[in-house]
């Protein structure tokens, strides 16, 4: 499976490389995850929870980082595996710094997945697999614009305002997963699959139909 995209930050170049190399906020982007620890210098261990149609389970792995160009791109790479199957691979990212104090985030990957979370289909794991960085990047980009909110001017307002940044639930993630992938059904590219299964459906219809009126006959 490869992924590629891009994403722009509402922030400095700086700003996201470091946002990028902190655990705990690459941990809350991603609900489900139960631990992410940097073990060493360029190295991460942690446990997530994944659900991928009927499948679920939790994955214990290690991330990898190489190829560091602070603050502009690195190489990882990834390799997880729990009760649902095994996930591997490797990926790139690179940060050019735009107008307006953003920083464009380029990525591609490419990924292995096995064992019984296989089973469930290409197609399915693409558009979870999607939808995932989606929502992660745009996670990480709400805690950044978080933290260039000014402060409340006095203690009250502080105490009556509520978190300026709140990383959605696994259930909120859940949701956003399952309507990306209804997005992804009902998009144009598939227009020619619907209208066909369309025609089947109305043949079978019709030809019931007709079947039914000369038995009547």
């Amino acid at each position: 499976m490869k992924l590629s995209g891009e994403f722009i930050f509402d922030g400095n170049q700086n700003e996201v490389w470091e946002l990028l190399r902190d655990p705990d906020a690459l941990a809350k982007a991603l609900p489900g995850t139960q631990s992410l620890e940097k073990t060493g210098e360029n190295e991460y261990t942690g446990k997530m929870h994944v659900r991928v149609g009927p499948v679920s389970g939790v994955f214990a792995g290690k991330l990898t980082i190489s190829d560091e160009v602070p603050p502009e791109s690195y190489t990882m790479q990834v390799d997880g595996r729990g009760a649902p199957g095994f996930v591997k691979g490797t990926g790139s990212i690179k940060l050019t710094a735009q107008d307006g104090g953003k920083t464009l985030m380029q990525y591609t990957g490419d990924v292995q997945v096995g064992g019984r979370i296989a089973g469930v289909g290409q197609r399915l794991i693409d558009s979870v697999s999607k939808s995932m960085v989606r929502q992660g990047l745009e996670t990480l980009n709400m805690a950044l614009k978080a933290k260039h909110a000014p402060p409340p001017p006095t203690p009250q307002a502080a105490a009556e305002q509520p978190p300026a940044f709140t990383p959605p639930s696994e259930m909120e993630f859940a949701l956003g997963v399952a309507k990306d992938m209804l997005a992804d059904v009902l998009s144009p590219e598939n227009k020619r699959v619907w209208e066909l299964i369309a025609a089947v459906l109305v043949s079978f219809a019709l030809g019931y139909l007709f079947g039914s009126k000369r038995r009547v006959g």
